[in-house]
């Protein structure tokens, strides 16, 4: 007889070879559960026997069956109600979709799916038929903004990977809407690792409505059976003469740019290399505040000199932790910036530093590589030489060592060894750094599980939020400081058998300081929830007095945006958001103010009050990004707002304009003033997203009332071109954006003929997939059914 024990995502089901003898008392008996499926495990009960009472966090290494905790409440609770499980990615969200059909009696089509590929309007309809919803957090909170849904109904609310719910997460405003529409709330956070800091736990617990926590580990006792052993050990490597001499060059280039900091008074003591990022971080918001007030040369040279320490400093950890390969790379990229005319003063300034023109020639002349690398892969040739069934995970934190490695694995021919491995990065792609689409990755994620490869070099994405097996061993190329990431890296191995963790440390980098930062944040994330095991972390009266002491206080930052935001009467708004906008608060804000949002993806602009008016809101970082990035032209952003309405509008929210991302002032002033002189778009400056939420409203009852103006998301611009026109119309069509568009009609020249072409043909233009060319055709062939 064989049982596979449930994992959190990766194993609810239990299939035995031979049913007859199965012993049914090892597992739980229930109506909605299929026999023989869930394990019986004395903490799992005991576990969800407290998450059916109250509303708690589940804190629990990877492996020891969250999602069967999950599985315990839901049955119990599916009865009173609709059930909401959201988790972070589309792929973890189809896994649990999956698995709990599988494991529940009840009808598989009363489990439902939600992500960016169901429409909005198919969305609605399922969400009122369905009694089980799994779905991504972005997709929920983009449905109760434009009020498709309300929770009313739900019975359980449960947060995979909880320890997101931090500041603008999706996650923070979907609880803060459950815990005030729902009749009988309960919410069941889960995580493998909150965090190392006692207030971030707190903020966790309070964003979710959460009211007690719950933990094991695998120190105690009623989990001890279940665990598997992780062999761990760090390999130290000495780090070659020739890379401690290119190491010198830089610390001295370092050394003379912080002395100039030191004689400009920004730095009191001078540190040398031992000035960390976070205070360089902090050097720039003193310094971009100064620069706010008086416009001195002074804080424009020490400006330039923090942006040249940072990018000196990330070349001496590339050299120390990476490799020759890694520094080439990102000396590559340097050299491009300081020869492009938008490229930063820093680039151009250590472009001219002899020093460091040196370090550069020495780098691209190198022959050799770091020894990490040798050490990786005489690593895996004993390990697979040992055993040749294993999967290993070999972690690094940079793209550019990824493929370092991978390209090194290949030059040594290890495939002949039978030795596969696999790149596998996020899906942020920059112009000669391609990333992988999700289904790229789901597609190397099965082939790991088949074992076409058997080796994933991976950055942070295969840490959490995918269906990643579970591997024999876990390689970190380098220590890293995070106790939340360092425990879901080792939570890859030792799922069902002995794991192994192997950590590479370079002797007298960063590497040691990291590593022990590391276990000190672990161990103190271990103490830190410990203390908050089975506590009650508000009850009830204490958070009545907790109210009514904070109706007391004189109005602080929290109360005065709610004041900004709900002082607003009875208007009956609407405003024409575009999603991108959700992960921001102003969405947010204006659904408090009883705005009626409708979300659509618009051809120009953020926000659309009227069929005049079009908003576009920057954020002053992103402001001053347009300024130097080629990609995000704002001039051309303005212009097209400007040709299909007549009254666009630009919102800059923040403060501190000037001062930042080593733009003159002048020639912020100067694009401001061609904004607003040459295309006569007046510029509106609000501080913060409440204040650009309170501006909105203002501006949509302005163009909306007395008489309730219908808003037209396409506006009016008078005497369009016929392209433009073209453009209009094929825009309007579902889930079409004006870059889809041109793309139809580069396609098929004319709209006629996108009217009559097939599915199959709508298919075969970028960025139109099935569920889209399917929509497409039912709006274009269906019957109106108005009156």
């Amino acid at each position: 007889m064989q049982s596979i024990n449930i994992y959190t995502i990766r194993c609810i089901l239990i299939f035995m070879h031979s049913p007859a003898s199965t012993d049914l008392s090892k597992f739980i008996s229930h109506p909605l559960l299929k026999d023989g499926v869930v394990e019986r495990r004395r903490y799992q009960i005991a576990i969800a026997e407290e998450a059916k009472k109250d509303s708690l966090m589940v804190v629990l290494p990877t492996g020891l069956g969250k999602t069967t905790i999950a599985l315990l409440v839901l049955v119990e609770r599916l009865k009173r109600g609709k059930i909401l499980f959201l988790a972070p990615t589309r792929p973890l969200v189809e896994q649990h979709s999956s698995l709990l059909k599988e494991a529940l009696t009840i009808d598989a089509s009363l489990i439902q799916t939600f992500t960016g590929m169901v429409l909005a309007d198919r969305r609605e309809k399922l969400w009122d038929d369905a009694k089980i919803i799994v779905s991504t957090p972005q997709i929920i909170e983009n449905d109760l903004l434009s009020n498709r849904i309300d929770l009313s109904d739900v019975a359980l609310l449960i947060f995979d990977e909880c320890h997101r719910a931090v500041g603008n997460y999706s996650y923070v405003y979907i609880a803060e809407k459950y815990l005030g529409q729902a009749k009988e709330p309960l919410v069941l956070g889960m995580t493998a690792s909150p965090g190392s800091d006692k207030e971030k736990i707190r903020e966790i617990c309070t964003s979710l409505g959460v009211t007690r926590v719950e933990s094991r580990t695998e120190y105690d006792a009623d989990v001890a059976p279940y665990i598997f052993k992780k062999d761990f050990e760090w390999r130290g490597i000495d780090v070659p003469v020739e890379i401690k001499k290119l190491k010198r060059i830089l610390d001295e280039v370092l050394e003379e740019r912080i002395g100039e900091l030191q004689k400009l008074g920004f730095i009191r003591k001078k540190k040398r290399g031992d000035i960390s990022k976070t205070e360089l971080l902090e050097l720039r918001k003193i310094i971009a505040a100064q620069l706010a007030t008086q416009k001195h040369a002074d804080l424009y040279k020490a400006l330039s000199l923090q942006a040249e320490v940072l990018k000196i400093k990330h070349a001496i950890d590339l050299i120390e932790t990476q490799g020759i390969f890694a520094l080439r790379r990102y000396f590559e990229r340097l050299r491009n910036e300081a020869l492009s005319p938008e490229g930063s003063k820093a680039a151009k300034r250590l472009l001219k530093d002899t020093k460091f023109v040196e370090a550069m020639s020495t780098v691209a002349s190198y022959e050799g590589e770091h020894p990490k690398l040798n050490v990786l892969i005489e690593i895996l040739r004993e390990e697979f030489r040992i055993n040749p069934n294993l999967r290993i995970i070999v972690f690094t934190n940079y793209r550019d060592t990824a493929e370092m490695i991978i390209s090194a694995l290949r030059d040594v021919n290890l495939e002949k060894e039978g030795i596969k491995a696999v790149k596998f990065i996020g899906q942020a792609s920059k112009a000669e750094d391609k990333g992988l689409t999700q289904k790229e990755q789901v597609e190397i994620i099965n082939k790991f599980k088949e074992g076409v490869y058997n080796v994933l070099v991976a950055t942070s994405v295969a840490e959490e939020g995918l269906d990643i097996p579970a591997t024999d061993l876990v390689l970190f190329y380098e220590p890293i400081p995070s106790a939340i990431r360092s425990i879901q890296r080792k939570g890859r191995t030792a799922r069902k058998k002995v794991g192994k963790i192997i950590v590479l440390i370079a002797k007298g980098t960063k590497d040691e300081a990291y590593y022990w930062l590391s276990r000190s944040k672990e161990r103190e994330m271990r103490r830190r929830i410990s203390e908050m095991r089975m506590m009650e972390l508000e009850s009830e009266e204490e958070e009545k007095e907790t109210m009514k002491e904070l109706a007391a206080e004189p109005e602080g930052k929290g109360k005065e945006e709610q004041r900004r935001i709900t002082d607003f009467g009875e208007e009956n708004l609407t405003v024409f958001v575009d999603p991108r906008e959700t992960r921001s608060g102003v969405a947010r804000f204006l659904e408090k103010a009883g705005v009626d949002l409708k979300l659509q993806n618009l051809g120009v602009g953020d926000y659309v009050v009227s069929d005049r008016v079009c908003i576009e809101r920057k954020r002053t970082i992103d402001f001053l990004d347009s300024l130097i990035n080629k990609r995000r032209n704002l001039l051309e952003q303005i212009l097209r707002m400007k040709k299909e309405y007549e009254k666009p509008l630009l919102i800059i929210e923040g403060d501190s304009i000037y001062g930042q991302r080593n733009v003159h002032p002048n020639v912020v002033r100067a694009v401001m003033a061609s904004i607003a002189v040459d295309f006569s778009v007046p510029i509106l400056q609000t501080r913060d997203e409440a204040d650009t939420a309170s501006l909105i409203y203002t501006i949509a009852k302005k163009e909306q009332m007395p008489t309730k103006t219908e808003v037209n998301p396409h506006g009016k611009k008078p005497s369009a071109s016929l392209k433009e026109q073209q453009e209009y119309l094929i825009t309007a069509l579902p889930n079409i954006g004006i870059v889809t568009a041109r793309n139809l009609l580069r396609r098929f020249k004319t709209i006629e003929r996108i009217i009559t072409a097939s599915k199959e043909e709508l298919m075969e233009v970028e960025h139109v997939g099935e569920k889209t060319a399917e929509h497409i055709k039912t709006v274009l062939s269906k019957e109106y059914q108005g009156s």
